[in-house]
């Protein structure tokens, strides 16, 4: 993880910097957009705290744009009449759901040099928005997101959510070796020409639009500000969160699968910003990127390190069982939960059970653990349904002892598949296949 408060060291580093921003005073610089949908009971609430907050703080002309995805309630009369009262405020309609869909329209459109957006519970202190936008006013980053995984970040919310949030990221750095340390607090801003380089390779419409732009962002070498935040969990969120994790995963599965086949290479900065979208050729990365690595564990060595990372990873997958299970019943849960520990599993065995760095791999390496996954799914999801085929009524506490029982097995038969498919070729000091 970063240190936050800096740019992001990357490609970028050796690219010439953003020219500051040049605006007139009578023109916008900053376009704050507000997506909702049926959002009746706080939309006005919170766009009137953001433009009191902005009149207040923010030393250059700005606007405030309410993108109601197809909201069927009184949504879009709310914001239709803040449009008419406040000068500095809009509203654009859209007849289709979803919040990427909504923040790439409003994106698209503006003419604005700095585009943001907030999430219209405000769970985010305002008194960062100011720090977030002000290294692209000046040129010193592309993109600026807030943070609730730092130092320096405050953040109230429940278990349920703490983990979750914290087990995607750790997927998100273990699949697409990502270097943000936050893939969707509601929190962002971004240059209007790093948006309009961007955008066009942007697929996804829903809740992994942020996450989705900050991947080809990176690949791309623009700069990746980021701000601790202060943050308050709304208890009214009507956010699915079964049903989001479910499409994030299916987004990090077709990313990387992109990335993988060399599908989606963003172009850099110095490919006319804002004038082409993203290239569709990949150079392939140097073969020498992986003959660094240090020498590969002996079998003892690497048996102790698996066994301790395996114990680890059980002890998550019993965690984020216990978790989701009141939510998604026990197969789903238990998917899920297996899912995200058997993804960060391979990582971390990746670089210290068998020596391996650098991302050149990586996704085959993590598509090959995948398979060996389906195998451990196959057998855990099988003894709970021998539990349940046995005993209809068993508890959460005969639930989780099979699971031990049936990962135990599972382990073992990973381990082996590890060393024996997954990494063969760096074990034995081979080319990668």
């Amino acid at each position: 993880m970063r240190k936050p408060g800096t740019a992001v060291p990357s490609r970028g580093d050796l690219l010439p910097r953003p020219a500051p921003l040049t605006a007139r005073p009578t023109a916008v610089v900053l376009d704050v957009v507000v997506p909702v949908f049926n959002e009746q009971a706080g939309l006005e609430a919170g766009v009137r705290r953001l433009h009191a907050h902005l009149r207040e703080t923010f030393p250059y002309p700005f606007r405030i744009t309410v993108a109601d995805n197809a909201s069927t309630d009184g949504t879009p009369e709310i914001a239709a009449r803040l449009a008419a009262e406040l000068p500095e405020a809009r509203w654009l309609r859209l007849a289709e759901k979803g919040r990427g869909r909504a923040l790439h329209t409003a994106w698209s459109r503006s003419q604005a040099p700095v585009l943001a957006y907030v999430d219209v519970d405000l769970s985010t202190d305002l008194a960062a928005l100011l720090p977030l936008v002000a290294p692209l006013i000046s040129g010193h980053s592309d993109l600026a997101i807030g943070t609730r995984l730092a130092p320096g970040s405050r953040v109230v919310r429940g278990p349920k959510r703490e983990a979750i949030s914290r087990c995607y990221n750790v997927l998100l750095r273990s699949t697409l070796a990502v270097g943000f340390s936050d893939a969707q607090c509601g929190f962002k801003a971004i240059r209007r020409d790093a948006a309009r380089q961007l955008l066009p390779s942007v697929r996804d419409s829903g809740w992994f639009f942020d996450t989705e732009l900050l991947v080809l962002a990176e690949r791309a070498g623009l700069r990746i500000h980021e701000v601790p935040v202060d943050w308050i969990d709304d208890p009214d969120s009507s956010v699915d969160l079964v049903a989001t994790a479910l499409a994030d995963l299916r987004g990090i599965a077709r990313v990387g699968r992109a990335l993988g086949r060399g599908e989606v290479t963003p172009s850099t900065p110095q490919q006319d910003v804002g004038e082409r979208p993203l290239q569709t050729s990949s150079p392939q990365p140097p073969p020498q990127a992986e003959e660094s690595t240090p020498a590969v564990p002996g079998t003892l060595s690497r048996l102790l390190r698996f066994a301790a990372i395996g114990a680890v990873s059980t002890v998550a997958h019993l965690f984020l069982f216990g978790l989701l299970r009141p939510l998604a019943g026990a197969q789903v849960a238990n998917a899920v939960a297996l899912l995200i520990c058997a993804v960060a599993n391979t990582a971390v065995n990746r670089r210290l059970t068998f020596g391996v760095r650098g991302r050149h791999g990586m996704v085959r390496h993590q598509s090959r653990g995948l398979a060996v996954f389906a195998v451990g799914l196959a057998l855990t999801s099988g003894a709970l349904a021998g539990l349940h085929a046995v005993s209809p009524g068993a508890g959460h506490r005969t639930e989780l002892a099979v699971l031990v029982g049936a990962n135990l097995v599972a382990t073992l038969l990973r381990f082996l598949l590890l060393q024996a498919w997954v990494f063969r070729a760096h074990r034995s000091g081979g080319t990668p296949r």
